[in-house]
């Protein structure tokens, strides 16, 4: 059987919980055997070389692109942005991908309803799923379509298995 990467979008507004829940789904992913990579979208700009190093020498000195790598790790780090599709196809060996963001995106969405503002992530595409904050059960189960599976935000080994039977 050949290999089938599946991706995952988390996607929720901000302080909505979907750090903590890629974590947990990365270590319970990866205690059943699959390998994860994350691609994360961040609004701000950010910064992942330091200082004084040799890449960020070179990258001070005008490098466009600079790699790090060893036998257990490599690093890209290049002056430009790049897209999910694009993130996703540099990822195909990985079992499982998870992306934290990119609302807008058509991949399979795990949506995160903290307060009533969530629920506005209803309307999006691909919505495979709810993961509900104790304080939003009434709410969204009084409005959400029947057809969406709902997951409480803690119960990690539910959203795993929906994950792995959803799996294409």
């Amino acid at each position: 059987m050949p290999h089938k990467t599946s991706v995952w979008q988390i996607v929720g507004y901000k302080n909505s919980g979907k750090t903590t829940l890629v974590c947990a789904l990365i270590e319970r992913l990866r205690q059943q055997g699959y390998t994860v990579a994350v691609i994360k979208h961040d609004h701000h700009g950010f910064e992942i070389d330091h200082p004084h190093t040799d890449t960020w020498r070179q990258r001070e000195s005008g490098a466009s692109a600079v790699a790090i790598t060893n036998s257990m790790r490599t690093a890209r780090i290049e002056e430009q942005g790049s897209g999910l599709r694009e993130l996703v196809e540099s990822f195909q060996s990985y079992d499982y991908i998870l992306v934290e963001g990119f609302k807008n995106e058509h991949y399979p969405k795990l949506v995160l309803i903290h307060e009533k503002k969530g629920l506005e992530l209803l309307s999006l595409t691909a919505v495979s799923a709810l993961v509900v904050w104790e304080s939003m059960w009434s709410t969204v189960n009084s409005l959400r379509p029947t057809e969406i599976p709902q997951y409480d935000i803690n119960d990690i080994p539910e959203i795993t298995l929906h994950l792995s039977q959803q799996r294409y």
